[in-house]
């Protein structure tokens, strides 16, 4: 009898095991595939976050431009870019986090949207793409590029020449604001930048086309006259509501990575640096108090850049950016307005005179803080801050200014520094470098990709910090 009962049970047995096998290959934790939306959420995010924080492992450019001083370990403010691989941290969160996202959103962009939406949401993923290789060009120099993503066909990509990938980026652009149809949608709610507004997404993709046309106008003057004249006529932000801004949320986990860094952390890490509190004050800038607060004595100061700084004393970043919801900028209309204030001088053809310019930009940054119109109206009045008075030449006037407007987007302000050599930032005299020009390869890539990577180092002419790029010409 147990004979029959075990021979019968073996078929059923063997049918069971198929059956439950199968549905243990399903893993409801970790889904096979992922959606576009997704991915393309975590690539802004991941964006976002990189060119926003103040964690010294990662983002140090406000301590380069020196809007902040180190209090206890002033390592990174000396330019010690390497002891906690700074650079490599940099390139993998740009590379890994971001890019690798966003390519693979647009490869899982479903078949069964219209094709317009397809359009708009490659043209959208493509557009961030864009804007990811562009600091890493204006970072590095020669950079991975058309090999970079592809890691099933190689480990230890190529170096692309810095020219040639910023000049494929500029193509690349093109064709992303031609293929925006705003009469379609995009990436709908899952665009945590514009909330799935394909009209705003064409504006901010010309208005990064001016951007990237002004960084080359010491290079390639013609080549830059060419590109800012058409994202000009194609249009551009005109105020503060077009900027690309990502709202960050009260409570963790999405929330300002500033507020993590300097609140929750609960470190007392940073205080103003004596630079850009000692040229504030004396041009009575009503942005002082929304950078700073007061210090010790009621009044603004900073500490010397490069110099350990007792945290009590100095002025420190304001409750206005240390708001775990406070917002941040990819560009906003003020740089746009510099930018065009620029071009005017250049003899490029756009419409206004550089100091109406020059003065929108500077009343858009005062806007955008919290001030009003009317202090922008005083502050521009006085001598030294009106376009038509105060010290210098064009690149001093707009670059002072436009230091001052970028204060929370250092990565940006550390390319308006090398562009326009204003303000002139003096290294601390305990520095590791000159002020750096450029960030060294990263160390993993020095080891694993070494061929590639001495060949990179020798067509920019050596990997240094005082290495100057392709169109860092003065």
């Amino acid at each position: 009898m147990k004979k029959i009962l075990i021979i019968a049970f073996i078929p059923l047995l063997f049918t069971a095991c198929k059956k439950d096998l199968t549905k243990l290959n399903i893993d409801p934790k970790n889904p096979a595939t992922v959606p576009a939306e997704a991915l393309f959420t975590n690539g802004e995010h991941n964006l976002v976050n990189t060119v926003t924080s103040s964690n010294v492992n990662l983002n140090i450019f406000r301590l380069v431009d020196q809007y902040w001083q180190e209090t206890t370990y002033p390592d990174e403010s000396n330019y010690d870019l390497n002891q906690r691989s700074i650079p490599q941290n940099f390139w993998v969160a740009l590379y890994r986090d971001v890019l690798q996202n966003l390519q693979s959103s647009k490869k899982l962009i479903a078949t069964s949207d219209a094709p317009g939406v397809q359009k708009n949401k490659a043209a959208q993923a493509d557009i961030l793409e864009v804007y990811t290789y562009y600091y890493l060009v204006t970072t590095y120099g020669n950079i991975p590029y058309t090999q970079a993503l592809n890691i099933d066909s190689t480990t230890t990509p190529k170096y692309d020449d810095q020219t040639a990938v910023y000049s494929a980026l500029l193509t690349r652009l093109d064709a992303d604001i031609a293929a925006l149809d705003p009469s379609v949608d995009g990436w709908g709610a899952a665009d945590i930048i514009y909330g799935g507004d394909v009209s705003a997404w064409k504006l901010f993709a010309n208005s990064f086309k001016l951007k990237m046309g002004i960084t080359l106008a010491d290079a390639d003057p013609t080549k830059a006259k060419s590109v800012v004249e058409s994202a000009v006529a194609s249009g551009v932000f005109a105020s503060n509501a077009d900027n690309a801004s990502f709202a960050y949320m009260s409570g963790p986990p999405n929330t300002n990575p500033i507020w993590v860094d300097l609140v929750q952390s609960g470190r007392k890490d940073f205080v103003a640096a004596t630079t850009i509190v000692n040229i504030m004050k004396p041009l009575n800038d009503p942005r002082i108090p929304l950078y700073f607060t007061t210090d010790f004595a009621g009044g603004y100061s900073g500490a010397a850049p490069g110099a350990s700084s007792n945290y009590a004393t100095f002025s420190k970043p304001s409750t206005t950016i240390t708001d775990p919801a406070y917002p941040a900028l990819l560009l906003g209309y003020d740089e746009v307005e510099f930018d065009l204030a620029e071009a005017v001088e250049r003899g490029f053809t756009v419409t206004g005179t550089a100091m109406s310019h020059y003065n929108a930009a500077v009343t858009a940054s005062i806007l955008y803080w919290g001030g009003t119109t009317s202090d922008a109206t005083t502050y521009l009045a006085q001598p030294s801050v009106n376009y038509l008075t105060a010290a210098g030449t064009y690149k001093q006037k707009i670059g002072t200014q436009e230091w001052i407007a970028l204060y929370n987007r250092g990565v940006d302000s550390w390319i308006a520094i090398r562009r326009l050599d204003y303000p002139v930032i003096v290294a601390p005299s305990s520095a590791l470098s000159v002020f750096p020009v450029r960030y060294t390869y990263p160390i993993n890539e020095q080891n694993l990709n070494k061929a590639n990577y001495d060949a990179a180092s020798a067509a920019i002419g050596g990997d240094k910090v005082a290495t100057k790029l392709f169109w860092d010409k003065f």
